[in-house]
């Protein structure tokens, strides 16, 4: 029997926390220290799109998949607003999250450009659902690109315009 080691893949990203009342911060830390393995210690600032939130923001680097990880243990939690970017690596693609309490979780793959790429099997749902007559094709289109999410969290994502970023690196 031979031993086999695991091969990880390191990429990297980023967590915008657009908006999150105090008391969920360090819950927010925590939660994100938990998936990548590493203490994580925040920038938090005044948000002033919303009234007694905060905003931070953490570059981190860690495994594939963190960012679904990351997006997966916060997701759900009241007065939260946050996106996750993760990068393409030469074995996978990108990845975007947004989250509203309103909307839930959003995901897209992205490629290396960072364009959102939709299966062909999404498009022609969209297409069939537009024929129907159940919606239109700029409406089902404007989903599979996120605009709802990106039209809910616009005003938190300028209120955060020059605020500071963090690094985080993890050794994988």
């Amino acid at each position: 029997m031979t031993a086999r080691t695991a091969t990880r893949t390191a990429t990297r990203g980023v967590l915008y926390v657009h908006s999150a009342p105090s008391a969920l911060c360090p819950h927010i830390e925590w939660a994100v220290a938990g998936v990548l393995g590493a203490a994580v210690s925040m920038d938090w600032t005044p948000q002033p799109a919303q009234a007694g939130s905060y905003r931070a923001e953490l570059s981190w680097t860690g495994e594939v998949g963190a960012a679904a990880a990351i997006a997966s243990a916060l997701r759900g939690w009241n007065h939260l607003r946050f996106e996750i970017t993760e990068e393409p690596t030469a074995s996978t693609e990108g990845a975007r999250y947004s989250y509203t309490p309103e909307l839930g979780v959003f995901h897209a793959v992205t490629g290396v450009h960072g364009d959102i790429m939709i299966p062909e099997d999404r498009l022609k749902a969209a297409v069939v659902k537009a024929a129907l007559g159940d919606t239109t094709l700029l409406v089902e289109i404007d989903k599979l690109l996120g605009k709802p999410w990106d039209d809910e969290l616009e005003s938190f994502r300028h209120a955060g315009e020059g605020a500071p970023v963090r690094w985080l690196h993890q050794v994988v």
